[in-house]
């Protein structure tokens, strides 16, 4: 199994309103020459976590002990700019499996999808419901529920559906990345082969 699990998912939320956040401030590219998918999340936000020389920016929510949890709440067009894989990376290694926002660029909900992170899309007026209650009250929980494909604000019981690709919506319940998803069907595959005419 390449990453965990994810069925349901109970946790406080890391609130971030701010709009346009690109795959360049989740990880800047001066960190991008390891290989290995790991120690990433110590540089997540870097240059909003840390002042240059290392210590950390007390205004910036990564470094509030207000807020903690799995879920990172973020703003509209949430992942933006470049292709990098390593945001998605970034973002799993540091802790969060889930990120909820109104919308996500395409690719890091894609590279998030393939690493263990489930990006939840929901309406602005949800994402407002969201922020308003977190603020409100830092212990406040969301429930996400995959297989009945929920958000759900565990307070007041308000819910929202999300949409998600079938076949990535399997792999995250297994725990699959692309190759454990053919591990785990290579009897099948092995099967049609022996079928084909030579």
């Amino acid at each position: 199994m390449a990453y965990d699990k994810f069925n349901i998912l109970t946790s406080t939320a890391v609130p971030l309103p701010i709009e346009n956040v690109d795959t360049d401030q989740l990880i800047p590219a001066r960190f991008l020459k390891a290989t290995e998918r790991v120690g990433f999340g110590d540089n997540l936000f870097r240059d909003w976590r840390y002042n240059p020389d290392n210590t950390p920016k007390k205004d910036f929510v990564l470094n509030d002990a207000t807020y903690s949890g799995t879920i990172l709440v973020g703003g509209k067009n949430f992942g933006s700019g470049s292709s990098r894989e390593h945001a998605a990376w970034s973002v799993y290694d540091y802790g969060f499996r889930c990120v909820v926002s109104s919308f996500f660029a395409d690719i890091f909900r894609g590279n998030c999808l393939n690493v263990g992170v489930l990006p939840v899309q929901v309406s602005p007026e949800f994402s407002e419901k969201i922020f308003a209650a977190i603020f409100a009250d830092p212990n406040t929980k969301l429930e996400v529920n995959l297989p009945e494909q929920t958000i759900t604000l565990l307070a007041s019981g308000e819910f929202e559906k999300f949409e998600i690709n079938s076949y990535k919506k399997n792999n995250m319940l297994n725990g699959f990345d692309d190759i454990d998803y053919l591990q785990s069907i290579k009897g099948d595959i092995k099967e049609f082969a022996e079928q084909l005419p030579f």
